[in-house]
Parts: C-alpha cells; structure tokens; sequence
C-alpha cells in the first residue's frame, strides 16, 4: 500500500452535497462538533444555496464553499484534491455516484456516501478498488442507518464471543420512523434495476479473491417466529447483510466459519403479512416505468419529515449470537434511524477517517473494517448505544 501524502491538502473533510435534505442535517452536525482545528468545506452545484447554509450554520464562516457537479468529472477530481476525506450524500449513487469515486480513488482521497444500493458497491469494487489501493485512497460505502448499525452491531456481537470457533449471528430491526423523498428515489431505482445489480454482483464475484481457509455467509433467511426476540422474523432484501458478510471476510476475528442472517422484528403477524405484501407490490410496481413515475412523484426529493417528527423515531437492532458453547444478545440502539441518526454516523465515520488512529487499510473497504472500534467508541460518545443485553 502506497499512501499518498495528504496533510498539506486545503480540507481534512469535504462534505458534497451539502444543501440536500441529509447534507443539510450532515453539515449541522459537522458545524456543531467539530474539533478544534478541522479544516473542512460545503460542496455543491450552486454556490448560493451553499453560501445561504453556511450562513446559517454555527461557526459557520470557518466552513469553505466549494462549487462541484456531478455532471462535470473535471470539478469532482478538483474537489478530491483538496480534500482528506469526502463525504458524499448524492444519490441515486449509481447515476450520479461513480465519477466521484474515480477521482477519490484516483487522487488518494479518503471517501463516504451513504449508498444502499449493492448494484453501485459492486460497480465501484470491479472499477476503482485496485486504484485505491494503489494510492492508498479507502472506499467506506453505507455509513448511514446501511450499514453502520448493523455492521457494527455484528462486530460487537462477535466480539463478545469465543475466538477461533464457528459463529452464528442473528440481526433483528426494529424502528419508528419515516424517509424522505431522496431514499424512496434511490429505493424505487434499485428495486426497478434487479438485472444489472444480479450482473453487478457476478462480476464481482469473477474479480473478488477467493477467502482461503475460512467460510464467511450471508444467506437470506426464511421467515419464521423468532422466539429468541419474541417476533416475526422477516428476511429484509438490504446491503446490510453484504456489508456484514465483507467485514467477516476481510477480519480473521469472525472466526473460521462464520454466518449471518438479517431481518425485521415485527410483533403481530398480520402487520408481518402486510409488510411482506406491500414490499412485493412495491418492487413488482418499480418494474414498471408509468407506476414508478407515479409512485416517484408522491414523494419527491428534498422532502423530508420534519424536526417533531424525527425527535419522536427510534431505532433498535438486537443480535443473538452464537459460538464456542456461548450465547450472547446484544443491543445496538438510537434516535432517528433515517435522518439525525444517519447525519450523526455520517459525520462521524468522516471525522474518525481524518482524526482516528486506524488499522492500515485502503480499497473498497468496510465501517468495521477501516474503523471498527474508534466508530463505536464515537457513537457511543454521540448517544447511539451499544451494549450487551444478556448472555449464557
């Protein structure tokens, strides 16, 4: 690995996207936590409406504007050389997403988004894994609500759990919240694109390297009662299992043979039986271009819910894991899973990027994987709990 040096660079946290919806509430939090010294910036297509947020941050005048489109490579690769680390909240990441991983991955800078979407995390491993590696440049995708809880609860789960044996980890979630307009755009494009993300995924598989002496899986579970959580079990077609199943691959502590299944606790069946139906319809409706314009136009990007509603979300995953003759239940638990919650992790997954003393990592890599323990530590810190349940 060939770390390129960055210090002298202008910005140690570039945050693109800043005037939308999560770049507004990513940019507050950055502004009101920031540590003494960060050097970071706003980015965007218009220079007025980044000037208009930076008028209204705290301390808001320390903050740099920086003017970058999507539709211009030129000012992305401009933007990742004065940066340490981007962050970026530009979706869909598939159309709008890749240029700016090139020039990251190209220029050594450091880069986050807040993708869900697998068919775009397997483009960019094929494309620009290599090239990071080359210049030292770590790719973090989903470092929002996918997959940092997740990711990380399954992290914490195993390390509750005997080394150097067969490990079983369940995760269940739970949650009360809404999204905005800009996470129904991005869900209703990936659910109307399941031939190239089925592609994506083998061709990722054809360039990935084979894990040598050790099984890692992430199959989808069936549905089933779950007595463990006392709740119907519902498999839940996200990343976040791909993204645990990458961290046990690449870190030897997930044990020799390692699995790992995802789902959605609800209490009721018929609430269950409801759930399952409306996300069939959903997909089979974004199969279709006139219903996926008309179900795109009941909720447009930008719109989001609003400061009450938020304050009232929650969020919890509870994980049982299994290994050695141990079980454990673990809990991994905040606020707003959506928005605050996913500004908070966001912000601070840039921060421990910049700050944090990390193992030596570069590619396409995971949040467990590039900053496992100093991330939990800072949600921790932030107000998103991570604790150990019960275990026998």
């Amino acid at each position: 690995m060939s770390r390129l040096n960055r210090t002298d660079r202008p910005y140690d946290i570039v945050l693109f996207g800043a005037t939308g919806f999560v770049g507004t509430l990513t940019a507050r939090y950055l502004a009101a936590h920031a540590p003494d010294g960060l050097r970071w910036a706003i980015a965007g297509r218009s220079e007025r409406r980044l000037q208009e947020l930076r008028e209204q941050l705290p301390g808001g005048e320390k903050a740099g504007v920086l003017r970058a489109d999507v539709t211009d490579p030129a000012s992305l690769r401009e933007l990742a050389e004065q940066a340490r680390v981007v962050a970026t909240t530009v979706g869909p990441y598939v159309t709008y997403g890749e240029d700016l991983v090139a020039a990251c991955a190209d220029t050594g800078a450091d880069y986050l988004d807040l993708t869900g979407e697998p068919e775009f995390v397997d483009l960019t491993y094929v494309r620009h894994d290599a090239r990071a590696r080359e210049t030292g440049a770590r790719l973090v995708h989903a470092c929002g609500f996918d997959s940092v809880p997740h990711d990380l609860g399954a992290y914490f789960t195993v390390r509750q759990l005997p080394e150097g044996v067969p490990l079983r980890v369940d995760g269940f979630v739970t949650a009360d919240a809404t999204f905005s307009g800009g996470t129904f755009a991005s869900a209703l494009n990936q659910f109307s694109r399941l031939r190239p993300m089925l592609a994506a995924e083998r061709d990722r598989r054809r360039h990935e390297p084979r894990l040598v002496g050790r099984r890692a899986a992430a199959p989808t579970g069936a549905p089933r009662f779950a007595k463990e959580v006392g709740a119907w079990a519902l498999p839940l077609p996200t990343i976040d299992p791909q993204i645990v199943h990458r961290s046990a691959k690449a870190l030897e502590r997930y044990g020799p043979d390692f699995r790992y299944r995802h789902y959605a606790a609800v209490r009721h069946l018929p609430v269950a039986v409801g759930g399952a139906a409306a996300m069939g319809a959903l997909v089979a409706a974004a199969q279709l271009p006139p219903a996926r314009r008309w179900l795109s136009d009941r909720l447009k990007p930008g719109d989001g819910p609003g400061p009450e509603k938020r304050a009232k979300s929650w969020f919890t995953v509870r994980f049982v894991g299994e290994g050695g003759g141990r079980r454990v239940f673990t809990e991994v638990a905040g606020g707003d899973p959506g928005y605050d919650e996913t500004a908070k992790m966001f912000a601070e997954s840039a921060l421990s990027l910049a700050f944090d003393d990390l193992p030596p990592t570069s590619g396409q890599v995971t949040t467990a994987v590039a900053m496992g323990d100093a991330l939990t530590e800072r949600l921790r810190r932030a107000g998103i709990t991570f604790r150990v349940a019960a275990s026998r």
